[in-house]
């Protein structure tokens, strides 16, 4: 499937929306929370089993990310787009299959392995398009797309928890919101196949400079250099920081209030997640915006530095006040969605364009490690305090206090960060040739 190409008069402003078809959808990710205590009551689960498909998602959006940037890259986004509609809207009609049997195994092949596909190629089908119609504003560009994998739970949320309310909170009715998700966002995401264009050329579309101006470097080389790897740190401790918190989001509000004279109920719960949700929807395009600004490596100051003190904060008075536990989640989902959405616009200043999809696809593979890691932190020592006769918030401050030191990792990493040495850069006659088989490609 060939990339198609923008006509003459084409508006680079529609292309914003086609990503964001994709990504609201496969930001149906974060509302899995919605799902777990439902899961655990009907199949028998622990609170670490129920975060499998989650996880396992998310370690498969990284390694998707990671081994099809370059094919992404190569085939242009509406064949990454329809290749994330099939592989997103199947793993959701396999958990259906899987949740109606009562077998587990194929929950998590579904949502987790099959789906995890479709997250990691739908993630990132528009960022290196979006980057190349705005190369003026990255940081916006990016942080506009990327806003709906962080919204995806706001519409998610409260649409799964009534689904559940009508179907049923048994495995039958589980089984029936899995089917209707897989084929609602199927059309959705539909939309975004259908508009989706890549510019003529990678000369400027409107005012500032050139996508292809400065250093460039190969997805080859940049994993070699010191920069990519004090990125990777620095996604991973952001990511682990805050996925945490989002994939125990439902239960964990719930606890640190039970044993209050107002206790969370379900709903309310369920709205929390929508509104962290909005936060990180709002952070990723709020904050990446911010970083066309004032830098790259300010932003992340910001992030990892103010984000440690939320934590501490929530570690230290969170079950005292509402109010205090929300607005420091808020926060730190804000900064969790920033990072994300900054991320692609740090590559594209250290990198350049030629390869920035591939190298964002790479760096991602720090994503699947937080996935992995951050939900596994806070269930694992959530069960582990609960099995010692623990209650409330107690079951939560280690995994705070951990997750303090981890974004202080990130921190040091990202003072670390320098520009790349000119060695790793590509010459230029290479980018010359590169530029010429782009424009002949899509005459």
């Amino acid at each position: 499937m060939s990339p198609p190409v923008a006509p003459p008069g084409w508006s680079r402003w529609l292309v914003p929306p086609a990503a964001l078809s994709v990504h609201l959808s496969i930001g149906q990710a974060y509302a899995w929370s919605v799902f777990k205590p439902p899961l655990e009551s009907a199949l028998g689960l622990s609170g670490t089993q129920s975060a499998l498909p989650f996880q396992l998602g998310i370690v498969m959006l990284g390694l998707s990310a990671a081994f099809g940037g370059t094919l992404v890259e190569r085939n242009g986004p509406r064949w990454a787009m329809t290749v994330a509609l099939v592989c997103f809207s199947s793993g959701f009609l396999l958990s259906a299959l899987g949740a109606a049997t009562e077998q587990y195994w194929l929950i998590v092949l579904g949502c987790g392995f099959v789906g995890g596909i479709g997250l990691g190629i739908g993630y990132i089908s528009p960022v290196s398009t979006l980057i190349k119609w705005f190369p003026d504003r990255p940081g916006m560009a990016t942080g506009i797309a990327i806003m709906g994998f962080g919204g995806g739970a706001l519409i998610a949320s409260p649409w799964s928890a009534q689904m559940l309310e009508s179907f049923g909170s048994d495995s039958s009715g589980i089984a029936l919101a899995f089917l209707v998700h897989g084929l609602s966002y199927a059309v959705f995401m539909l939309l975004g196949v259908l508009l989706v264009r890549v510019p003529r050329t990678e000369r400027p579309v409107g005012d500032g400079p050139s996508a292809v101006d400065g250093p460039q470097v190969s997805a080859r080389n940049a994993v070699r250099t010191p920069q990519f790897w004090c990125l990777w740190i620095v996604l991973c401790m952001n990511v682990t920081a805050g996925i945490g918190i989002l994939e125990k989001a439902a239960p964990m509000i719930t606890d640190f209030f039970a044993n209050t004279s107002t206790p969370v109920s379900v709903s309310a719960a369920a709205g929390f997640v929508a509104l962290l949700s909005a936060a990180n929807m709002a952070g990723r395009i709020g904050w990446s915006s911010t970083s066309d600004l004032i830098g790259r490596k300010n932003i992340y100051r910001v992030y990892l530095g103010v984000g440690a003190l939320m934590y501490a904060l929530i570690a230290l008075a969170g079950d005292s006040s509402k109010p205090l536990f929300i607005l420091c989640a808020l926060v730190i989902l804000s900064f969790y969605g920033g990072g994300f959405a900054t991320i692609p616009a740090y590559l594209k200043d250290l990198f350049g364009t030629y390869q920035v999809g591939a190298i964002h696809g790479r760096l991602l593979t720090a994503w699947s490690t937080a996935g992995v890691l951050g939900p596994l932190i806070v269930n694992w020592i959530a069960d582990r305090q609960e099995a010692a006769g623990k209650d409330g918030s107690s079951l939560y401050t280690m995994s705070l206090f951990i997750m303090i030191g981890l974004l202080a990792v990130g921190f040091v990493a990202n003072e670390l960060v320098r520009p790349v040495d000119p060695r790793h850069h590509i010459p230029a006659p290479a980018q010359k040739e590169k530029e010429a088989a782009d424009v002949q490609r899509q005459q």
